[in-house]
């Protein structure tokens, strides 16, 4: 979107942003609408620099996003396919900034469905590499364990779920599954999570994965955990890129059987959870979540089988 093309709303931005001294030479501005942050982001265009990708906070969140540059900054070493921060600050009385570079291509959620079952597969492979090597990024160790953290957190949204207006059918065997197996979760892994890791936050560019964003829900636990987002999102976009995915963090191979236990627990997990935030956050989206829980429920046979059906698809 050209200057001459802009509303009055971009073309205030525009102006605004040129007192960060990185964007002074700013020339182009196009404002980035998806995904649920409540950031606001823009691709700007800047002479000399090529694009860069701006985003605008409230400047109460300027510690959390300080931590975000640090976690870029430590995987870019690490040799992660990341964006590089390039600024922070504070913008005006109300707001922050954070300058990243921009990684060129497209969503992967918009382009695997148009690629061939082999290049998805390939793109699954990297995506799986990648988020192991994501994962490699020290944390502190935590006062209490994941298996506390997250029986606690889990226990909170079942009391929350109790009280919604809508909830799942025949909900009662799959309470019990979690309540059942819970202990799963002691002496598991505690280590860094991206926590939104789905194809939607994977670029692709000529065929290939260029990179991974949207750092910043990063958080702490079981690496596994990090796969739930395959059986709510990523299998209905690319069955072959969510089976590569699998097999790229396990380095080619297939995954062992407690890697299926911990994955179909924490996705029994994420079907209660899920109903409570959609309808907490996006309620007019209510009714495509519970179509995309009740096809988990379908996946797994209502957890009494943990491999879901669609990995076994193309076996």
């Amino acid at each position: 979107m050209h200057n001459g093309n802009l509303s009055s709303t971009e073309r205030g931005v525009l102006e605004l942003v040129k007192v960060i001294p990185q964007l002074r030479e700013a020339k182009q501005i196009e404002r980035i609408s998806k995904g649920y942050s409540l950031d606001h982001k823009f691709k700007i265009a800047v002479s000399g620099q090529g694009n860069v990708l701006l985003r605008i906070f409230p400047y109460r969140d300027i510690d959390s996003k300080q931590k975000e540059v640090h976690v870029l900054e430590a995987l870019k070493q690490m040799g992660v396919l990341c964006s590089t921060p390039l600024g922070i600050g504070r913008l005006d009385e109300n707001n922050g900034y954070m300058i990243l570079n921009y990684l060129e291509g497209e969503d992967a959620s918009e382009v695997l469905p148009s690629m061939s079952e082999q290049q998805q597969h390939s793109i699954g492979l990297q995506a799986g590499a990648e988020l192991k090597r994501i994962h490699r990024l020290p944390v502190e160790k935590q006062g209490e364990s994941w298996y506390v953290r997250k029986s606690k957190k889990h226990r909170r949204y079942v009391d929350q779920y109790k009280a919604c207006p809508v909830v799942m059918e025949r909900d009662q065997p799959i309470l019990n599954f979690i309540e059942d197996h819970l202990e799963w979760m002691k002496e598991r892994p505690d280590g860094f999570q991206h926590d939104d890791f789905h194809p939607a936050n994977l670029v692709v560019n000529n065929g290939e994965l260029a990179g991974v964003i949207d750092f910043n829900r990063a958080d702490q636990g079981d690496p596994v955990h990090e796969f739930l987002k395959l059986g709510l999102f990523a299998a209905k976009v690319s069955t072959p890129y969510s089976i590569g995915q699998i097999q790229g963090y396990f380095d080619g191979r297939e995954p062992d059987e407690g890697f299926w236990n911990m994955y179909s627990l924490y996705m029994a997990m994420a079907l209660v959870s899920s109903v409570v935030w959609i309808q907490n956050v996006k309620p007019e989206e209510t009714d495509q979540m519970m179509m995309k829980i009740e096809q988990v429920r379908e996946d797994h046979d209502d957890f009494r089988r943990l491999i879901p059906k669609w990995y076994t698809v193309y076996r």
